[in-house]
């Protein structure tokens, strides 16, 4: 996506208490146009609180949050203006048809009646709505629902569009044609995706906010965040293995894991990769070496770590996050 420097997204200190408990804890982040932010976190995280409070349905408690350089406390109507909102359960009619509904949003939205026509026929087109115009809602594919769903967020052309769970229930295929939509919108909106679908983030996003017990523990680009699963460790093997003290005896060798059919997992310094100076090695001593590779962790794995690592009071202050 072209993200810009145009700042569509601002959430400045805000925080959000039920009674004495504490469900949003000082947040900051910012959001720019052409921006996919996958917004991650467990179960009673604070998702649901922050996406409520962007969208201008619960207050927070303490901080500010602007749409469009709008407060949304100050000004609701007009910040909401510019917000497309798509919660995990579609808010369509299903004994409507797709034409009947689309036209009922764009009257909600107050388009104007002369643009009427055209803006549907638009969004008909964008979310691949055509062939199904004229058919009941409720009759189509949970897939086809997402995608009026989504039509319905995007029709009055939001600057930001807010989106819960889209592909839940989904299958493959639909999956991928709702993440392509997804990539698409991403160009010229700012995007939240809020997901459990760990791959959806590295997929679909251009930089994941992961939130725990109301705190942010991780603000980071899709591209980072692929580092962080890159491990500090090796898997080799050989046909003449060496011994594990020739392997721990190469610089950066923190540690050595004999695994079967002479495989070794080699542990190194993060900044030391052995690999080059393994494979001359092996060379100059015949070892056979027949496979070396980076193991990597998994999307799980790194989200685990993350949300349950036990120094989570010390997460980055937001105004790193903000220019993360």
């Amino acid at each position: 996506m072209a993200e810009t420097d145009e700042i569509l997204v601002s959430v400045d200190s805000v925080s959000r208490f039920y009674g004495a408990l504490c469900a949003v804890n000082n947040l900051s982040f910012n959001i720019h146009r052409g921006e996919v932010l996958g917004l991650l976190g467990p179960n009673g995280a604070g998702k649901s609180t922050i996406i409520q409070m962007i969208t201008g349905n619960l207050s927070p408690s303490f901080g500010q949050i602007k749409i469009n350089n709008i407060d949304i406390l100050d000004h609701p109507k007009k910040a909401k203006q510019y917000i497309g909102y798509l919660p995990e359960h579609p808010p369509i009619y299903k004994e409507s048809t797709v034409d009947e509904y689309l036209r009922f949003c764009v009257k909600l939205h107050r388009v104007k009646s002369n643009e009427q026509d055209e803006t549907i026929k638009v969004v008909k087109e964008r979310c691949h709505l055509t062939s199904v115009e004229n058919r009941l809602i409720g009759n189509l594919s949970k897939g086809f629902q997402q995608r009026i769903g989504i039509a319905q967020a995007i029709i009055h052309s939001p600057a930001v569009v807010i989106l819960d769970e889209p592909t839940v229930g989904l299958d493959p295929i639909q999956i991928r044609e709702i993440r392509a939509l997804i990539r698409e919108l991403g160009e010229d909106h700012s995007v939240i995706l809020s997901t459990h679908i760990l791959p959806e983030v590295t997929t679909t996003c251009d930089r994941v906010l992961i939130i725990n017990k109301g705190d942010i523990v991780l603000t980071e680009s899709t591209e980072g965040l692929q580092k962080r699963m890159q491990s500090s460790s090796l898997s080799v093997g050989f046909l003449q293995a060496p011994t594990i003290n020739e392997l721990r005896a190469f610089p950066g060798v923190d540690g050595v894991e004999t695994l079967q059919d002479g495989y070794f997992r080699i542990h190194h310094n993060p900044e030391i990769d052995p690999s080059e100076a393994l494979v001359k090695k092996s060379v100059e001593q015949q070892w056979r070496l027949f496979e070396i590779r980076p193991e990597q962790l998994s999307l799980e794995e790194v989200f685990v770590d993350i949300t349950t690592e036990e120094l989570n009071h010390t997460h980055q202050e937001p105004t790193e996050a903000v220019n993360s």
